[in-house]
């Protein structure tokens, strides 16, 4: 029997454009689903004003979303473990 050799493995290179590293803040986000996608919409909501602009909207599949929830809580444990809690007094609303 001939070994099958393995292909190599691709290490993947990521581009950061500037305006993306820079970032945006956001103080609110939308979460909505169909049966094959999640779409996140990230807010930014200015103190006493009635309306906000979405910053960013990310689209992806189920399984993405399940794995980015799990990145996401993973990375709130070890933040809470190195400063502590964070506590949620009282629900959040845009308008505080």
């Amino acid at each position: 029997m001939a070994d099958n050799p393995k292909p190599p493995e691709l290490q993947l290179q990521i581009q950061l454009d500037e305006d993306v590293a820079n970032g945006q803040y956001i103080n609110m986000a939308l979460v909505n689903h169909t049966e094959t996608e999640f779409t996140l919409d990230f807010i930014y909501v200015q103190p006493q004003q009635p309306k906000a602009k979405v910053r960013s909207r990310i689209i992806t599949n189920p399984k993405h979303m399940k794995r980015l929830l799990s990145a996401i809580q993973e990375n709130l444990a070890k933040y809470e473990a190195k400063f502590g809690t964070i506590e949620l007094l009282e629900p959040e609303s845009p308008m505080h």
